[in-house]
């Protein structure tokens, strides 16, 4: 998560609990780089426990956001999704835009698995929306990729072909010729059953 403005801890919640919670926080990050997931959970577990007891939203996002990497990596979809939910949650209320956009790409895997694919259109689409406000053409092509797998996922191939018209026009736009060429030809391909 990026950083975003914390409320003062009161006297009561007291430093010493954040400071804790930072603490197991990094020590989950260690486990997961020394490839410990179980320790690793256990860490983010507690630290969240330590950001909630502080009131450290931005903890807590970060801390439910890797509990939602783990269970991803288990196969655990409804609880990773429980995660990821809580971690958007907070991002919309800290109006953290790009912290929102991450979440919302593991949200959108975590719709299609569960096979919930209206919610995972409009989660793409809503990213979409975000990348052309921030003029990110290379995000908003790689979105229009995702959106044309689940369209096919779907079974729709006018939809998927469609998106990847519209991703090989933003290539053609910064004369990315061979981009577009070959997105051009996927679509047609698409659209012809391959």
């Amino acid at each position: 998560m990026t950083s975003v403005k914390q409320q003062p801890l009161s006297v009561e919640a007291g430093p010493a609990l954040d400071d804790q919670a930072r603490s197991d926080y990094d020590k989950g990050k260690q486990f997961l780089e020394g490839h410990d997931p179980t320790q690793a959970a256990a860490s983010f577990h507690n630290a969240l426990k330590g950001f909630e007891e502080a009131g450290d939203e931005e903890g807590i996002a970060r801390a439910v956001d890797r509990l939602g990497d783990l269970c991803l990596t288990r196969g655990e979809i409804d609880r990773a999704g429980a995660y990821f939910d809580r971690a958007r949650t907070i991002c919309e209320r800290q109006k953290d835009n790009l912290s929102l956009m991450v979440v919302q790409k593991k949200l959108a895997l975590v719709r299609r698995s569960q096979k919930r694919y209206d919610e995972a259109v409009q989660l793409y689409l809503d990213l979409l929306d975000r990348y052309q406000k921030y003029r990110n053409p290379d995000g908003a092509v790689r979105i229009l990729g995702d959106l044309a797998a689940l369209f096919l996922e779907q079974g729709d191939r006018t939809k998927a072909a469609e998106a990847l018209r519209t991703a090989a026009a933003i290539h053609g736009n910064f004369k990315h010729r061979r981009h577009a060429e070959a997105l051009l030809a996927r679509a047609a391909e698409v659209e012809a059953g391959k």
